[in-house]
């Protein structure tokens, strides 16, 4: 790991010498953990989970969900969703009295969004142009930029990836998935 994406580093390099126990820790951990989010914003952002899954279980429905023994294309996005909505819900009722443990939103909260909206590309493009080069972009662009590694072994380990993928689900698996290949 580099330097600069774990300030802490030099901190720990100064106190080698000094050893601490797992309270001492916990305590260093505690004073560095950024401010708790507060019960507003636990609402809030269960409440944009919660829309979430429910548009993913409206979108699967119409995709099928078939039987157990024959699913259908929105059998597991269907499940999927049905547990975010649900999970939503329990943090809606039992999380709101909570915000000890949610963080306040910060310049990293937009890594999130920025990835949801990476992984919305790559499933509009799939069909149009297949697996390969938007699970690519989709490799590097979270490697690259939300990850932080260079450039050289951010696309090393993405082609690294989607060959991975392609060989365990397009050349083992024998997967239906759109592709140019």
């Amino acid at each position: 790991m580099r330097a600069d994406h774990a300030p802490h580093v030099e901190e720990a390099a100064v106190q080698e010498e000094e050893i601490l126990t797992p309270e001492q820790l916990a305590e260093v951990w505690a004073a560095e953990a950024p401010e708790p989010a507060g019960p507003v914003a636990n609402l809030l952002s269960s409440l944009v989970a919660l829309a979430l899954g429910m548009g993913g279980l409206v979108l699967s429905l119409k995709l099928g969900l078939g039987t157990p023994a024959e699913p259908r294309p929105g059998m597991w996005p269907f499940v999927v969703s049905l547990v975010v909505a649900v999970l939503s819900v329990v943090q809606i009722v039992i999380g709101r009295t909570g915000g000890k443990d949610g963080e306040k939103f910060s310049a990293y909260s937009w890594y999130a969004a920025i990835g949801f909206a990476t992984l919305v590309g790559m499933v509009l493009l799939m069909p149009v142009i297949g697996f390969e080069i938007p699970s690519l972009l989709l490799c590097f662009i979270w490697m690259r930029w939300l990850g932080g590694e260079r450039w050289r072994s951010a696309t090393m380990y993405s082609i690294l990836i989607v060959g991975a993928f392609y060989a365990i689900f397009i050349a083992a698996l024998g997967t239906t998935i759109p592709r140019l290949f």
